[in-house]
C-alpha cells in the first residue's frame, strides 16, 4: 500500500522536522472548519505550543481509522502562551490537487494529537484517492441520517441537491437529540417541502416554530442549538394524511417518552 510520505515526495515536498496533527476535536469540529474553508485558521489556534517543528502534516478524522489529508504547512512562528497560542503557518506549494482528496488509513494508538513524523510518518497509508476534494457527503438514505446542527446548516446553506431532493419529497417523523443533556424532541413534518422545509427552519435558529424549544434557547442562548443532532424516525407513505402522521408522531413520543423526559410538552 502506498504511503502518504511517498506521494508527497513525488510532489516534490521534502519533509524536514515535522509533526502529524491528528485533528479530532475543538470548539468547532475540524471537519466542519474544513468544509467551510476555515481549517487553516482553526488549526492555528492552539491551547499550547504544539507545533515546535518545521512543518505540520494535517489529518482530519473521518471515521473508522480514516483521515482526510488537509495539507502540509510550514510553521512560521507562534505568539501567546498556554492555554492560548496563535500560530502562523503557510500551506506548502505543490499539493493543491491533493488536499482534501487523499484518504489516509491510520489506527490511533494513544490520545496525543501531535505526533512526530519521523517516528510515525511511515504508518500513514493511502487508502483512497478521491476524484474531487472531500465535500458534504451525498444523502445516503433516510435510515442513515444522523447530523449535527452545524452540518445541517452547511447542507441547507449549500442547498446540497441530494439532501434537498430527498428530504423535500417526503413527510415524516423526526428526532432531535440534545447531546449535552440527552433530552430529545420528536416532531412531524408535512406540507410544502416536507422534512426539508421543516429542517430549513431549524437550521436558521435551531427551533423552527416549536414553542417547546423556544424557552430552552431563550434561556441558554441561540448558540446552544449547536448541541442538537437530527435524525429521521419514520418516513410517511404518500397516502398518509396529516392527521395520521400526527398519530405516528404521538406514537414515537410515547415510545421514547419525550414528554416525561424530553422537550415535548404535548
Amino acid at each position: 500500500m502506498i504511503r502518504l510520505i511517498d506521494i508527497l515526495k513525488v510532489q516534490g515536498i521534502e519533509l524536514g522536522s515535522y509533526k502529524i496533527h491528528l485533528a479530532t476535536t475543538g470548539s468547532t469540529s475540524p471537519l466542519e472548519a474544513y468544509l467551510q474553508n476555515k481549517f487553516k485558521e482553526w488549526q492555528e489556534d492552539q491551547n499550547g505550543k504544539n507545533f515546535q517543528c518545521e512543518m505540520n502534516v494535517a489529518l482530519i478524522y473521518l471515521s473508522d481509522d480514516r483521515w482526510i489529508f488537509a495539507g502540509v504547512y510550514t510553521v512560521l512562528g507562534v505568539t501567546g502562551e498556554k492555554p492560548k497560542c496563535k500560530y502562523s503557518t503557510e500551506l506548502l506549494p505543490g499539493q493543491g490537487d491533493l488536499v482534501g482528496r487523499i484518504i489516509v488509513g491510520y489506527k490511533r494508538k494513544f490520545r496525543n494529537s501531535y505526533i512526530w513524523g519521523e517516528k510515525y510518518g511511515s504508518e500513514l497509508k493511502v487508502t483512497k484517492l478521491l476524484e474531487l476534494p472531500y465535500a458534504i457527503e451525498e444523502f445516503k438514505g433516510y435510515n442513515k441520517v444522523q447530523i449535527s446542527h452545524r452540518k445541517l446548516q452547511m447542507i441547507v446553506q449549500s442547498c446540497e441537491e441530494s439532501w434537498r431532493s430527498s428530504l423535500s419529497s417526503v413527510n415524516g417523523v423526526y428526532h432531535i437529540l440534545d447531546n449535552k443533556t440527552g433530552k430529545a424532541y420528536v416532531g412531524s413534518a408535512y406540507g410544502t417541502d416536507g422534512i426539508w422545509g421543516r429542517w430549513c427552519l431549524y437550521s436558521g435558529n435551531g427551533l423552527g416554530k416549536n414553542k417547546e424549544l423556544h424557552a430552552l434557547l431563550e434561556e441558554k442562548g441561540a448558540s446552544y442549538a449547536d448541541n442538537f443532532q437530527y435524525a429521521i424516525l419514520e418516513i410517511a407513505d404518500p397516502s398518509v394524511t396529516n392527521e395520521q402522521l400526527i398519530h405516528r408522531e404521538n406514537h414515537w413520543k410515547k415510545v421514547l417518552r419525550t414528554r416525561e423526559f424530553g422537550y415535548n410538552l404535548n
